[in-house]
């Protein structure tokens, strides 16, 4: 057994909880965005047509584990309606960030999460490896939240190309960490994507129950983290509790 060296954090959902967000008033201000930007087309035109872009993307990334972003979808959705765009045309980048400012502003950070964060900063390497569509929003997130700074490496699946569970991204992390798999410990609260990617690589695991995953979603996918935790609080002990038994057989 290896000391460990780096521990490393999911975000939304682990670190963080949406509160009040709705994902149709979103969709509003998007298409608000849309018309804004000089494009004539109804609210339904455009929201099916994004429904459709957003689908076929949507398979790519969980099937094939390659991070497609909202510039992308949106753009296509509009060229499947008869306009000339591409995904770099400003008009499109200002629609996605208008299109996440709610979300954004959803983060709550949750109870013990800053604490734990400060606890093993200065001793141990720390890491973000987040899923997400656009990575400016995380980046914001964490500074929202206040806990960018704890954070040595941030990996977002939008600049990184892969998404968990695929081992490139937890790879990618462990490289920019510079440590080994078997010196790193990973905090997640999702089976598949969180638990079930680091296990991969052998990297120990923490489960944290949350929002969106709650204890039943981990029993179902029939996965063994090293220690299970009903909230940060809980998941701040384990995660003390493996670094030292890691540290003692040294």
């Amino acid at each position: 057994m290896s000391p460990i060296k780096a521990v490393m954090f999911d975000f939304i959902g682990t670190l963080v909880n949406v509160k009040g967000y709705n994902l149709e008033t979103s969709k509003a201000k998007l298409y608000k965005a849309i018309v804004d930007a000089g494009f004539k087309v109804s609210q339904k035109e455009f929201l099916e047509a994004y429904s459709q872009a957003h689908e076929k993307y949507r398979i790519i990334r969980y099937q094939k584990l390659v991070e497609v972003t909202n510039a992308i979808w949106i753009s296509e959705a509009l060229n499947n309606l008869g306009f000339k765009t591409s995904p770099e045309d400003t008009c499109i980048k200002t629609a996605v960030n208008i299109f996440f400012e709610d979300y954004l502003n959803s983060f709550k950070l949750r109870k013990c999460a800053k604490q734990t964060l400060k606890e093993l900063s200065g001793n141990y390497k720390l890491g973000l490896v987040s899923n997400f569509t656009y990575a400016p929003v995380i980046y914001a997130g964490l500074r929202k939240v206040g806990i960018n700074n704890f954070f040595d490496v941030m990996l977002v699946s939008d600049a990184v190309g892969w998404r968990k569970p695929h081992t490139k991204i937890f790879e990618e992390a462990l490289k920019r960490l510079g440590v080994e798999a078997q010196e790193a410990l990973y905090v997640g609260d999702s089976p598949e994507e969180d638990i079930k990617g680091a296990k991969q690589l052998s990297i120990k695991t923490v489960f944290v129950a949350s929002q969106f995953f709650p204890f039943k979603t981990l029993c179902k996918n029939e996965l063994k983290p090293d220690a299970i935790a009903r909230n940060m609080c809980e998941a701040r002990k384990k995660i003390h509790e493996i670094i030292r038994s890691s540290n003692s057989a040294f």
